[in-house]
């Protein structure tokens, strides 16, 4: 069994890819509103050196969502092929990042 961990970027495609998600047989997933920390630190002007990160920075995007998924290690293909599908190829800045992480034991899950 595997966590995949996928951060989205472009939160516009949240509710495709979740929709893609569903008609791929993957029926559960958590979706957290996050902000990275070069983002957070960039607002900050008392840091001079991250201050100068604003630059960088200065697009419409505030926030990304975190989704956290566990299945089966066989569905983990599934979902990034839909990321691919839907939001396209992650090797671009600002794209996003897909990882799994394994998981040895649930209480609670539904398979």
């Amino acid at each position: 069994m595997k966590l995949v961990v996928y951060v989205m970027t472009q939160t516009k495609f949240l509710d495709e890819f979740l929709h893609e998600l569903n008609e791929n047989g993957v029926k559960g997933a958590t979706i957290i509103s996050s902000t990275g920390m070069a983002r957070t630190l960039a607002k900050n002007d008392d840091m001079q050196l991250f201050g100068s990160l604003k630059v960088l920075f200065d697009n419409q995007r505030q926030e990304s969502n975190v989704i956290l998924i566990a299945l089966p290690d066989e569905k983990v293909k599934t979902v990034f092929k839909v990321i691919d599908y839907v939001c396209g190829n992650l090797q671009g800045p600002d794209t996003g990042v897909a990882f799994t992480i394994p998981i040895e034991e649930t209480l609670g899950l539904k398979l």
